[in-house]
C-alpha cells in the first residue's frame, strides 16, 4: 500500500519545488538539479516516481546506489556543500521511492563542478544566462545591492548645488572645493567607487538630470477614462523625470489633480479636501521609490481609473517578504543607500516597516498584489463612488 501522503504529493504534479526522477544514474547531472534548487527557494526531488507520476519505485541496491550518488553531489559535486534530507518510503511490491529534500541555500549562488550556476524555471531549470540575473541571486542573499551599482556617470554629473544643500542641511558642513576631496567624501558616503564613478544612488539622488544617465529609472502616469487601459485614449498623461525627490513631487502633483474634492462638511466656499488622504499615497510613493528592483530596467507606474489608482514597481517582493507580513509591518531593506539619504528627509520616509501600515491605518481599502511570474508589485487604491447631485 503506498501511503497516502505520498499519493497526494505526486498528485499535484511537478512545479517549482517538486520533480520526479525514475532513476540517477549520473552525479553532475543531479547535482544541477540539487544547486538549482537552493539557489530558489529549496525543494523536494521524487526518486523512483516517473514523469507521469506513475510509481515504478526502486530496488534495495539501487536504494544504496543512488544514496550514495546524493552524498556525492552535495558534498563534492556543488560549491558551497548542501545538507540534504533523504527519506526511503515503502511503496508497492517491496520497491521504495526516496524523497530528498533540498533546503533553500544560505550561501547562495551554489555552483556545479563546471561552475555553472543553475536557476529553477517552473519544473525545469536553466543556467543563468545575464549579468542582470547574477546580480539579483547575490542581492536575494544581502551581498549585492542595486543601489551601490557603478554608472558611467563620473563626479563632474553630481548637482553640486543640490548636494551642497544637503550637506549644509543634515551635516552641516560645506562642500569640498577640491575634486579629489569632493571624490573622497562621495566615496565615504557610498555614493561613488573608487575609480571616481558614481553609483546609482548618487545618480539618482544627487545629479540634475538621471534621466540621461539612466532613462529606464522614470516614472509614467496615465489617466485613463473609465476602468480599463485604452491603447490611444486618456484624460491626463504626464512622463516624470529628474532625481528622485522631484519625481516624488511631481507625481503627487499629478495624483492630487486627479483626485475629486470633496466639501467633507466644510462651507460651500473651501476648495473641499481630497476623496482620499495625501498620505495615502505619500506612503505608496516613497515605497515604490525606494524599495523598488533597480535592476529591472523598467519605469514606475501610476495608472488612474474611474474606481482606482495602481501604483505599479518593477520587482517582486525580495526574499522570504509576503503581502500578509507587510501588511503587519516587516520589511527588507533592498536599497540600503537609498533608504538611509530618504531617512535623512529627502523624502518623507517615516522609518522601516511603517510606510505600508500608515497607509493602511488612513485607507483600508487597499489591494496589494506580488506578481513573482511577472516580477511586479502592485498597490491598488480602491476608490469610493462620489455621490452625484440628481437635478
Amino acid at each position: 500500500m503506498i501511503p497516502d501522503t505520498l499519493l497526494n504529493q505526486i498528485a499535484r504534479g511537478e512545479d517549482s519545488s517538486r520533480q520526479f526522477k525514475q532513476n540517477i544514474t549520473n552525479v553532475d547531472s543531479l547535482a544541477a538539479e540539487m544547486a538549482a534548487f537552493a539557489n530558489a527557494d529549496g525543494g523536494v526531488i521524487f526518486i523512483g516516481v516517473d514523469d507521469d507520476g506513475s510509481i515504478p519505485g526502486l530496488t534495495f541496491s539501487d536504494v544504496s546506489r543512488i544514496n550514495q550518488i546524493i552524498s556525492n553531489a552535495a558534498s563534492q559535486h556543488i560549491k558551497s556543500p548542501l545538507t540534504v534530507k533523504t527519506e526511503n518510503i515503502p511503496v508497492d511490491n517491496n520497491r521504495l521511492v526516496i524523497v530528498l529534500t533540498i533546503p533553500k541555500g544560505q550561501d547562495k549562488p551554489y555552483f556545479d563542478r563546471n561552475g555553472v550556476i543553475w536557476l529553477k524555471t517552473g519544473s525545469d531549470k536553466r543556467k543563468i544566462n545575464s549579468r542582470e540575473e547574477l546580480c539579483r541571486l547575490f542581492q536575494s542573499v544581502d551581498r549585492f545591492h542595486a543601489d551601490e551599482l557603478p554608472t558611467k556617470a563620473g563626479i563632474n554629473k553630481l548637482d553640486k548645488i543640490r548636494f551642497r544643500e544637503f550637506l549644509q542641511k543634515i551635516y552641516d558642513t560645506t562642500l569640498p572645493d577640491d575634486p579629489g576631496d569632493l571624490q573622497i567624501l562621495l566615496q565615504n558616503m557610498n555614493l561613488a567607487t573608487e575609480d571616481g564613478m558614481l553609483n546609482l544612488a548618487g545618480v539618482l539622488l544627487f545629479t540634475e538630470h538621471p534621466e540621461f544617465i539612466k532613462p529606464q529609472f522614470i516614472l509614467k502616469s496615465v489617466r485613463y477614462p473609465g476602468n480599463t487601459i485604452h491603447p490611444s485614449e486618456y484624460i491626463d498623461t504626464e512622463d516624470f523625470t529628474g532625481p528622485l525627490p522631484r519625481i516624488y513631487e511631481d507625481a503627487m502633483a499629478f495624483i492630487m489633480r486627479n483626485l475629486h474634492k470633496i466639501q467633507a462638511g466644510r462651507g460651500v466656499n473651501s476648495p473641499g479636501v481630497p476623496e482620499i488622504p495625501a498620505a495615502v499615497f505619500e506612503e505608496l510613493l516613497v515605497n515604490a521609490l525606494v524599495h523598488r528592483d533597480y535592476l529591472i530596467s523598467a519605469p514606475i507606474r501610476i495608472f488612474i481609473f474611474d474606481n482606482r489608482i495602481e501604483i505599479i514597481s518593477p520587482g517582486n517582493l525580495p526574499n522570504n517578504l509576503s503581502v500578509e507580513k507587510i501588511r503587519k509591518g516587516n520589511s527588507n531593506i533592498r536599497n540600503p543607500v537609498l533608504v538611509s539619504f530618504i531617512a535623512k528627509g529627502l523624502l518623507p520616509y517615516r522609518g522601516l516597516g511603517s510606510g505600508i501600515k500608515r497607509a493602511f491605518e488612513n485607507w483600508p481599502d487597499i489591494d496589494l498584489i506580488d506578481d513573482r511570474d511577472g516580477s511586479l508589485f502592485t498597490a491598488i487604491i480602491n476608490r469610493k463612488e462620489i455621490p452625484t447631485r440628481s437635478s
